[in-house]
């Protein structure tokens, strides 16, 4: 049980770890982040509510329905925007690192609404997430990048933390996978509006296009998801989310070999921090989980992924 959930968490991290290579696939093949967004969320949506009636899951009540429905439409649609839209700025292995902040702005938020204590194990944890960004931006040579792709990144981490305190209150109450599909129909509603209003939704893009967006909701989203959630039973939140800090590492290892994107020392130093920050968190946190088959329902723990997908 243990080395398959493991492995199902791995798996999901691999899903989610190439979702920025596809979503750069997608861009040369003509498609706008509106699009890509739209239709995204429109297909993972339709396949999470395919899931819900083969599973035979049971809805929660209207209020928890409509916050979930807001909560994507909102917190979920900001936050993909955001990152996806850093994509076009940045580096996919810069925005993956920046992205992994979450963690520890999870924890500070925790902290300042008095859901979490500032132990000094913690603050540790804060103090090498902090200074493994510092290493990030600095080994990258803050002149020579993009500051709107930085200011995106950066929202994009504070988003999708606000997002997962928010979230922390209902999601141990309701199946995953209808929460899941929830989510995703409020932030299809809120992106679809939004870029058709706009008129910024095109279809005319080339037809690798497509092959690209279905790789991605496929792998990235659905099946990530899916894989997440079974390994989670399995291993637990804390050890589901320290396997998961995988993630970033997978993004800039495909982001080597697909687009020669090369980190320097100081910026491999600063992620690994960044990500030590998450192994220490994510450790500390699994003294308090009471049983293998909890819900991850403290911020340190903080499974994105358990709320409907991974971030973005």
């Amino acid at each position: 049980m243990q080395t398959r959930g493991i492995a199902l968490c791995l798996l999901s991290a691999c899903g989610f770890g190439a979702m920025a290579i596809f979503a750069k696939q997608a861009y040369a093949a003509g498609m706008t982040v509106p699009t890509l967004l739209s239709l995204r969320f429109v297909l993972a949506a339709t396949l999470f509510w395919v899931l819900v009636a083969v599973r035979g899951a049971a809805l929660p009540p209207r209020r928890v329905m409509l916050f979930a429905l807001v909560l994507g439409a909102v917190g979920y649609a900001a936050q993909a925007g955001l990152y996806f839209g850093a994509l076009t700025h940045l580096d996919a292995s810069l925005t993956a690192l920046l992205l992994y902040l979450y963690p520890s702005l999870v924890l500070v938020g925790a902290i300042a609404l008095r859901r979490e204590h500032a132990t000094p194990s913690r603050l540790a944890a804060l103090g090498l997430a902090s200074t493994g960004t510092a290493l990030v931006l600095l080994g990258g040579g803050l002149g020579a990048v993009d500051v709107l792709g930085l200011a995106m990144a950066f929202g994009a981490a504070v988003v999708y933390a606000t997002y997962i305190l928010a979230a922390d209150r209902v999601v141990a109450a309701v199946d995953p996978f209808a929460l899941a599909a929830l989510v995703m129909t409020g932030a299809a509603a809120s992106t679809v509006t939004a870029g058709a209003s706009a008129g910024a939704l095109h279809l005319g893009f080339a037809a690798g296009g497509w092959a690209w967006l279905l790789v991605l909701v496929c792998v990235s989203t659905v099946m990530g998801t899916s894989a997440f959630f079974a390994g989670l039973r399995r291993v637990g939140p804390a050890t589901a989310s320290i396997v998961s800090a995988a993630e970033p590492v997978v993004t800039v290892s495909l982001a080597a070999l697909v687009y020669a994107e090369r980190l320097g020392p100081g910026m491999v130093a600063g992620g690994i921090l960044v990500l030590g920050a998450v192994v220490v968190l994510q450790w500390r946190a699994g003294g308090s989980v009471a049983s293998d088959d909890a819900a991850p329902r403290t911020a340190a723990a903080a499974p994105a992924r358990a709320l409907a997908h991974k971030p973005a």
